[in-house]
């Protein structure tokens, strides 16, 4: 466990620097995503959609996993506004659930 803060720096370099600069912003809202979201003129949903981008990305990081670019591309697609958060989730359970058909079949 001695080597977790030296984890946590290394996920937190391996972002991108908008996901840093969000994520030293939700720190000086003290962890308000409504103060984040004010500050940002966007709405909660839509703090709370990159939130859970970032949340992925340092997960990904910290277990050296690649991100799924399905995920990245969907999510993307949301912030630009081009779909919505919920068909952009059930586009994801669909594609996965067909990978995973796709993994049984050829096992």
């Amino acid at each position: 466990m001695s080597d977790s803060p030296a984890n946590a720096l290394k996920a937190f370099q391996a972002l991108d620097r908008a996901d840093q600069e969000l994520a030293l912003e939700l720190v000086s809202c003290s962890g308000s995503l409504k103060e984040l979201a004010k500050r940002r003129s966007v709405s909660y949903p839509t703090i709370r959609q990159r939130l859970d981008r970032l949340i992925a990305r340092l997960e990904a990081a910290q277990s050296e996993q690649p991100l799924d670019p399905m995920a990245e591309h969907l999510a993307d697609l949301v912030e630009r506004g081009e779909m919505t958060l919920g068909g952009a989730k059930a586009a994801l359970l669909v594609h996965r659930e067909l990978l995973q058909t796709q993994t049984r079949k050829s096992s």
